[in-house]
């Protein structure tokens, strides 16, 4: 009888991610991403919302009470002791809400494929919660030019490839490998045959 399977789909900064993540819900996988559960978390009514405001001062709101994001993320920005205290008080609210979507997930679907979508599963040591990894990668010359497109200072993407390992080095932790260099088309295929891959795969849960 078929089981559950969770699935981390990671990769370097904006190597399409998003992109594969959405193919793969649109082929019947249950997305959940870990930046939305983030910003869930740190609003008004979530729970790292207080803890956040009590450590970082009222200087991080809005008029409107709301977390202001990027004066946040300057505060920690190359401060690794602040940003320590930051994931200390975030990535356990995401995880419990993860860990309540799930639950609602499996009670409606008991054989879902459940896929989280995390851009440093590998760097903290959660890609061991998984049944298996997609490592999403691209070219390094794409991911400065697609991150510039976005918006991303040039400043911030080099800090933010700075606390993600090599694309080269995640390689050895992935069961599966989409490589977005090419065109969507070509993307939205290789997520196709991973797919087909993963439903077919025996489930580890249950045993």
């Amino acid at each position: 009888m078929p089981r559950p399977i969770r699935i981390g789909l990671t990769g370097g900064l904006a190597c399409g991610k998003s992109f594969v993540g959405r193919a793969l819900e649109s082929l019947g996988a249950h997305l959940i991403q870990a930046d939305d559960l983030g910003h869930r978390t740190l609003a008004q009514d979530g729970e790292a919302y207080w803890p956040v405001v009590r450590e970082f001062g009222g200087e991080i709101l809005e008029p409107d009470g709301s977390i202001h994001r990027q004066r946040l993320a300057a505060m920690v920005f190359g401060d690794s002791e602040r940003l320590e205290k930051l994931n200390g008080i975030v990535h356990p609210a995401v995880h419990r809400l993860q860990q309540a979507m799930e639950r609602e997930i499996l009670a409606a679907d008991p054989t879902a494929v459940i896929v989280v979508e995390a851009a440093i599963l590998i760097e903290i040591g959660s890609y061991r919660n998984y049944d298996r990894i997609i490592l999403v990668t691209c070219d390094e010359s794409q991911q400065m030019e697609r991150a510039l497109e976005r918006g991303v200072g040039a400043e911030d993407v080099n800090a933010r490839l700075s606390r993600q390992l090599p694309l080269e080095t995640k390689r050895k932790f992935a069961d599966y490998i989409i490589d977005t260099s090419g065109t969507k088309e070509e993307t939205v295929r290789q997520t196709r045959e991973v797919w087909e891959k993963l439903v077919g795969h025996p489930r580890k849960y249950g045993g």
